[in-house]
């Protein structure tokens, strides 16, 4: 059963001119270490860390609360899989949210090209 699903859109340009404007102060409280990491080593990371911030505002959505309500966004992390699927390591109250909830199965599919990321985040029940 399907618990909720949640779609976000991200313009690359945009994402950029804000690390551009706020650097790490932005990207250390919107993305993990890890993220950082990777999306550091790719020439355009602007893209990377697009399909990232799509993910996370996919996932909230998909568990219905939006931005601001209890659940950071460093609480939702996007990782690789050994096959290279991404796939969504969750913490705290995102954690929390979601085994309150009884999700089973959390899924994610991301996309991007040089203008757009997009990401669809579906919870199982």
């Amino acid at each position: 059963m399907i618990y909720g699903t949640g779609i976000d859109l991200v313009e690359n340009d945009r994402i950029a001119k804000i690390i551009a404007k706020w650097g790490d102060k932005f990207l250390s409280r919107i993305f993990t270490p890890g993220e950082i990491a990777y999306c550091g080593r790719h020439f355009h990371s602007a893209i990377h860390y697009g399909a990232r911030f799509a993910a996370k505002e996919s996932f909230l959505k998909a568990i219905g609360t939006g931005m601001g309500r209890g659940v950071q966004m460093l609480d939702i992390e996007v990782v690789r899989a050994e096959s290279g699927k991404p796939r969504l390591r969750l913490h705290g109250e995102a954690l929390r949210h979601i085994q309150e909830a009884g999700v089973r199965e959390v899924h994610l599919s991301i996309t991007h090209t040089k203008k757009y990321a997009q990401a669809m985040v579906v919870l199982e029940k």
